[in-house]
């Protein structure tokens, strides 16, 4: 599941070093060895390949006096606008979707849990027992996601890589979308299981791996997003659990950019596509983005989370969440589904950027206009100073570039949130129509290395 580095990335890189005079191919070093008398130097990161191409970047940088674009520091909360270097923008890159981030209620319970708990349970829920405050959550977290019962972790990239590391093994099958989040990657490699990717949104080719290597395999699982956070698309999940159904298999739905997102409350892609949530067995969601908190968990049966409860390392190995963090989670749950006028809010918003971003001609790949719009631009540096020019007009919009994705999808990332003004979605859409053209057809440096 690894992504390898396209011709078109390797040519890129190939051309910036040869614009700043070094070989085309970054070589291998060999790590300074034994010290005398036997013992060993410390090594020297520096001299990996890795680590040089990452000091070509940064040269580039310099010599066109584009900044970094990621690590922005910001000076205060984030929402549909923010504040870099003192100067407040517009900002497209906050997963804060619902605008639930410094709700006044949501502020308030995360206050009331430290006054009661502190800021740590300390340690595990294992060891150290249970806080009301946890149970709280995955009561709310199983009301909302349809299920019997729900489970939280410290964090969204480590709940699936701990639950798919552990419910799977070598003995097993794991079938994913080609595009899968990174977490799940990762839980798939841990597993040991054999692993394949299927074209993105294909379920023809979904039904081809299972058909050919299903009845080999113990135990099989298909992986998908609920809403994709690089193409902001959706699957289609009624004709997935007709394929977990013939092939005895598992679904299980990445939820993290969905919940607030999909259905008329925001409850995700079952409640988006009238499906009965019981049919998935195993929902994972985030607390991040529209929850206003941090971590992750997983919603589904009974007999499912308490398995989890006992058997998953990142769960039973790891400090229970932080009590203000499980409190905020709570109530940005309430407010959430109490308040069914923000989802409806950032459905609007999103469909009205996608459609600006088409009227001007935008590539906006496969988005249908939730909460994530791409603006695919095609290689990795134009798309980097498309942020910047973006910037100096007001605008935060952070770039996807490789390896994150292909070198021939590089794209800005639009995040759209339920407080965006009609104004700011059409000053932003203006600004990047006028900005990569000339970005396209200029002579700067990093059109040379772009090979533009």
């Amino acid at each position: 599941m690894n992504q390898p580095r396209s011709n078109a990335a390797q040519e890129t890189v190939d051309r910036v070093r040869q614009a700043l005079g070094q070989s085309a191919a970054p070589q291998a070093r060999p790590g300074p060895g034994p010290a005398p008398g036997g013992g060993r130097r410390d090594f020297d990161f520096t001299t990996l390949p890795e680590y040089e191409i990452l000091k070509i970047w940064k040269a580039v940088g310099d010599i066109t006096s584009i900044g970094n674009p990621f690590y922005r520091l910001h000076d205060g909360r984030a929402g549909n606008t923010t504040s870099i270097d003192g100067r407040t923008v517009a900002n497209f890159s906050s997963y804060d979707y619902l605008g639930l981030n410094g709700h006044p209620e949501i502020a308030a319970a995360a206050k009331a849990a430290i006054d009661r708990f502190g800021t740590s349970v300390s340690a595990s829920r294992l060891s150290a027992g249970e806080r009301q405050v946890h149970r709280d959550l995955e009561t709310a977290l199983a009301r909302l996601s349809g299920t019997e019962d729900a489970i939280a972790f410290v964090s969204g990239h480590g709940t699936n890589v701990s639950v798919i590391g552990e419910l799977l093994g070598p003995e097993d099958l794991i079938v994913a979308d080609a595009v899968i989040h990174n977490s799940i990657v990762e839980g798939a490699k841990l597993s040991g299981a054999k692993r394949i990717l299927c074209p993105h949104n294909d379920l023809d080719a979904f039904e081809r791996a299972l058909r050919l290597n299903r009845a080999r395999y113990r135990r099989a699982l298909i992986v998908v997003e609920g809403l994709y956070g690089m193409d902001g698309d959706v699957p289609d999940l009624a004709g997935l659990i007709k394929l977990k159904r013939r092939y005895n298999a598992w679904l299980m739905v990445d939820e993290a950019h969905a919940t607030g997102a999909l259905g008329h409350t925001g409850r995700g892609i079952a409640e988006e596509q009238d499906i009965d949530p019981a049919e998935v067995e195993i929902w994972m969601g985030t607390l991040s983005k529209t929850l206003a908190a941090a971590g992750g968990y997983i919603a589904g049966s009974r007999a499912l989370i308490e398995l989890i409860k006992y058997t998953s390392p990142g769960f039973v190995f790891s400090v229970g969440l932080s009590p203000p963090v499980a409190a905020a989670a709570t109530a940005a749950v309430d407010v959430m589904m109490r308040e069914p006028w923000r989802a409806a809010a950032l459905r609007r918003n999103g469909l009205a950027l996608l459609a600006k971003a088409r009227s001007r001609g935008l590539d906006t790949g496969l988005s249908i206009g939730a909460s994530v719009v791409p603006v695919i631009v095609g290689n990795s540096p134009q798309t980097v100073m498309l942020s910047e020019r973006l910037l100096e007009r007001g605008f935060n919009v952070v770039p996807a570039v490789f390896p994150g994705v292909a070198e021939n999808q590089a794209r800005l990332r639009f995040f759209v949130t339920s407080e965006h003004t009609p104004e700011q979605i059409d000053t932003v859409i203006d600004a990047v129509a006028e900005e990569l053209p000339k970005i396209r057809s200029g002579s700067s440096f990093v059109s040379t290395i772009a090979g533009r």
